[in-house]
């Protein structure tokens, strides 16, 4: 049996594994991935979880469906505490789910303490929506102010994170130019 040389690219990215494994790592994932499933997971989110381990970097993607009305895991707090970078994929829905808020609002306290970078992607939103909580942002939060179950620290905290989050540099992707992302 014949066997086979790995491609250069995956010989490339195991010598940048073995060299990287050399030095202890505080690191456990290079990247977590925030999103709404159910706006991006079956397209955008899945074609950018799959180019960046074809890269070899360590992504963190939770897949495990969120019951309503439950918090944040401290499985899913630690993967943000333990990741170089977060990438947001800011999408029309985001906002309404508080699990993507409280896991923002995580992830924005971990970039202040210089613990993470963060790397917004504002798919078919515009950055100003984030950031001003207008548009379909302003929606979510009017209708979590007449929720009596969540309490105002709650969303002054989640508004701050978007505001935080939406000020910072990143891709603004629209139509189908995400296709050529990858």
């Amino acid at each position: 049996m014949a066997s086979q040389r790995p491609s250069s690219s995956t010989s490339e990215v195991s010598k940048k594994r073995k060299r990287d494994d050399s030095y202890p790592s505080r690191w456990k994932y290079e990247v977590f991935l925030s999103f709404y499933g159910k706006d991006t997971r079956k397209g955008f989110t899945d074609h950018l979880h799959a180019d960046l381990k074809r890269k070899g970097i360590l992504v963190f993607r939770d897949d495990d469906a969120l019951k309503r009305g439950e918090y944040i895991s401290q499985a899913l707090l630690k993967a943000i505490q333990e990741s170089q970078y977060a990438i947001v994929i800011f999408s029309a829905k985001y906002a309404f789910s508080k699990w993507c808020l409280m896991e923002l609002a995580e992830i924005v306290e971990c970039e202040e303490k210089k613990k993470l970078k963060v790397i917004p992607i504002f798919y078919h939103v515009d950055p100003s929506d984030v950031r001003n909580q207008s548009g379909s942002f302003a929606k979510a939060f009017t209708a979590y102010e007449k929720d009596p179950q969540i309490d105002r620290k709650d969303t002054d905290m989640w508004k701050n994170a978007l505001r935080k989050a939406g000020s910072i540099a990143g891709w603004h992707i629209h139509d189908r130019l995400h296709l050529a992302l990858f």
